[in-house]
């Protein structure tokens, strides 16, 4: 009696190509392949039915991807093993980046906390400005009051302009004073 094995143990590729799967078009199961012109099927993006029934019902020449564990066996979308060995690998490397990542934040935490200074509540200092001086006051006797002579202006300074509107003694009617009228004319004096 003969037992049934499946068209995906005793598949075998007869010349290996070289094209790359990421530079085809297509979608995860079938994409188009530039230098044969045909679709190449992958065999492991597939369920072991659905690869099993297209192997059954392809006849002629087609292009294959697939991976092959070391038992022999094609790996298929479905198989338990090769995915349960995926994903043990995937947490084994999550599980180390997590402990890495904890470790660093911890070795940063625990600097953090040493080398913070200590703060304390109270007056907020400005350290560039700088105090305004307050006045001292002064105190004891006054002294005398000096008069001050009056100076002549320096030669640099000009003299200031001379004429009834600046100060200077008006002669005849164009002299006023406030108080009693006294009117200056140019023969005598009345009153």
């Amino acid at each position: 009696m003969s037992q049934f094995s499946s068209p995906l143990d005793n598949i075998e590729v007869a010349s290996p190509c070289s094209a790359d799967w990421e530079q085809m078009y297509g979608d995860e199961r079938t994409r188009f392949c530039g230098q044969c012109e045909q679709y190449v099927y992958n065999l492991s993006g597939m369920t072991r039915s659905d690869a099993e029934q297209l192997l059954a019902s392809t006849e002629g020449r087609m292009c294959v991807r697939y991976f092959r564990r070391n038992d022999g066996t094609v790996m298929t979308k479905d198989c338990p093993v090769g995915w349960a060995a995926l994903r043990q690998r995937t947490r084994h490397y999550v599980g180390a980046f997590a402990s890495l990542l904890l470790a660093l934040l911890s070795g940063i935490m625990v600097f953090s906390m040493f080398a913070r200074p200590e703060s304390t509540i109270g007056e907020l200092q400005v350290p560039l400005a700088s105090p305004t001086p307050t006045p001292m006051p002064l105190m004891g006797a006054i002294a005398p009051i000096k008069e001050v002579a009056h100076q002549k202006p320096h030669a640099d300074i000009p003299e200031p302009p001379t004429g009834p509107w600046r100060g200077t003694p008006a002669t005849g009617r164009e002299r006023f004073e406030i108080g009693k009228r006294r009117v200056m004319e140019s023969t005598g004096d009345t009153e």
